[in-house]
């Protein structure tokens, strides 16, 4: 059973908010996807070792695995491609939580392109087609997806820092009963 983008899109989505409980429905209209979809994300992510389900219907993110996951495979299996400046939704350094910790010039920080984007940039290929609506409607989804896309695309000292924050942000200490490698 092969990862597919939409499988990490739902894995961020749960990590970012631990204590809530979702159901296949809650967690594919939050994330523009089918109820179907998202269950079908689950089995995947289950099956590779990103998450467990102790029993039927409850799963949470095995988030060494998923840290592990983030910070050394995504960007060779779903490498980031950039496009022309267009309008859209910051990323990766251009947004929190590394927007505050580098400087970027006008215009320099990457967008994914969106009809209600505010900022104008170079665009860059999300993770998966709906992640851009998903982070617009979530900051702390937001602030995952754009430090995994400073992690797809960064230079060495812009991964550096994206690592140590999604570290931070994927080993909380609210995270629930997933915190422990399996």
């Amino acid at each position: 059973m092969d990862l597919k983008p939409q499988d990490l899109l739902v894995l961020l989505k749960v990590a970012a908010h631990p204590p809530q409980r979702w159901t296949y429905a809650a967690l594919g209209d939050a994330l523009a996807m089918s109820a179907s979809e998202a269950h079908a994300s689950v089995k995947r992510a289950v099956a590779s070792g990103l998450a467990v389900a102790p029993s039927r219907g409850e799963w949470s993110p095995v988030r060494p695995n998923l840290l592990e996951f983030v910070l050394h495979g995504v960007r060779y299996i779903w490498p980031a491609t950039t496009g022309p400046v267009k309008r859209g939704v910051l990323t990766a350094f251009g947004a929190e939580p590394l927007a505050s910790q580098l400087t970027a010039a006008p215009g320099e920080a990457p967008v994914w392109a969106h009809p209600e984007g505010r900022a104008k940039g170079p665009t860059l290929s999300p993770l998966y087609r709906t992640a851009p609506q998903a982070a617009l409607a979530d900051p702390a989804l937001h602030r995952l997806l754009a430090l995994l896309d400073a992690l797809r695309i960064g230079r060495a000292r812009e991964r550096s820092l994206a690592a140590k924050l999604m570290e931070t942000e994927l080993m909380r200490s609210d995270a629930g009963v997933a915190d422990a490698s399996r």
